[in-house]
């Protein structure tokens, strides 16, 4: 049974517009922030198709893959199986919290370990590491098709669509919060190790949660900085799985610099759409737009 209001609107339905502002909120955040400390717009090493790569992105998954998504699992659900819509809507919010961090972000780190472990994987991951800086613009910047496939999205609409929105609501403003701090080169985390009173703190937090150090990691250029790990420290939200499942590197250090190792330059189509468009393998080749534009 859903939970419902004295309006028939369902807590999930009223919850997740209020949950999106807060996510547009937390962006804009560490956005005003990234554009006071490192130019948000204009970032080191930046290349000409960076900008559309993470603006083309973007906008499709949250504009359109993942509201498809959503509509596809609730047709599907309605179709099939109508009698578990709203199956888990009274489940107990202690009850419900672990499947989703079980279901959709664990999942997520498999997900993203397998794209790190597969070559066809990876070309369609490869964009969220082609740039070479850090920003909360990287959040959503991968391959349109990567969302589309991405088994922890469609799990999630799967407990919306057995009553769980209202949860899924509340969970996803703590795991963009977490990712898009993760993400941004606004290092949150590096005074926190400096103080004695809260470094005993962050090893807890550190373990628990990705943070700019731990998930900057993931994103450095050379295997031969002892700050990167980019072959592990795969988590989104939970950095634990990292730590259960053996791929954790935490030095609470920053790389020197960002982006991907001893590659070929990857075109502008590949990066948003392989294999529509093939992948560049000539790692003599000059892509138009692929090189740094020249810092002032």
């Amino acid at each position: 049974m859903r939970r419902l209001n004295c309006t028939g609107v369902t807590q999930g339905e009223k919850a997740m517009p209020l949950a999106n502002w807060a996510v547009i909120a937390i962006y804009l955040g560490f956005g005003l922030l990234e554009l006071a400390r490192s130019d948000l717009f204009s970032k080191r090493e930046q290349c000409r198709h960076d900008g559309i790569i993470e603006v083309v992105s973007t906008v499709m998954v949250l504009l359109v893959t993942q509201p498809l998504i959503l509509v596809a699992v609730d047709r599907l659900g309605q179709h099939y199986f109508p009698a578990y819509r709203g199956a888990l809507g009274q489940l107990n919010l202690w009850a419900a919290i672990p499947l989703f961090l079980v279901l959709e972000d664990m999942m997520q780190y498999w997900w993203h370990r397998a794209s790190h472990s597969f070559a066809w994987l990876y070309n369609l991951h490869r964009a969220h590491h082609n740039a070479r800086y850090m920003s909360v613009r990287l959040v959503y910047r991968n391959n349109i098709i990567y969302y589309a496939l991405m088994p922890s999205i469609w799990l999630a609409a799967t407990l919306v669509y057995l009553g769980l929105g209202w949860v899924y609501a509340g969970y996803l403003v703590i795991k963009m919060l977490v990712i898009i701090g993760a993400h941004s080169d606004v290092k949150w985390d590096e005074p926190l190790y400096r103080s004695a009173l809260l470094a005993p703190l962050m090893w807890v937090v550190e373990r628990l949660i990705s943070t700019p150090a731990t998930h900057h990691a993931h994103h450095g250029r050379h295997a031969s900085d002892p700050a990167v790990h980019y072959k592990g420290n795969y988590g989104n939200l939970m950095f634990i799985w990292d730590v259960l499942f053996g791929t954790a590197r935490i030095t609470r250090t920053y790389p020197v610099s960002y982006g991907v190792e001893d590659l070929p330059e990857a075109t502008l189509g590949q990066q948003l759409l392989w294999p529509v468009f093939p992948e560049n393998t000539d790692i003599t080749r000059k892509v138009p737009g692929a090189a740094p534009v020249a810092q002032p």
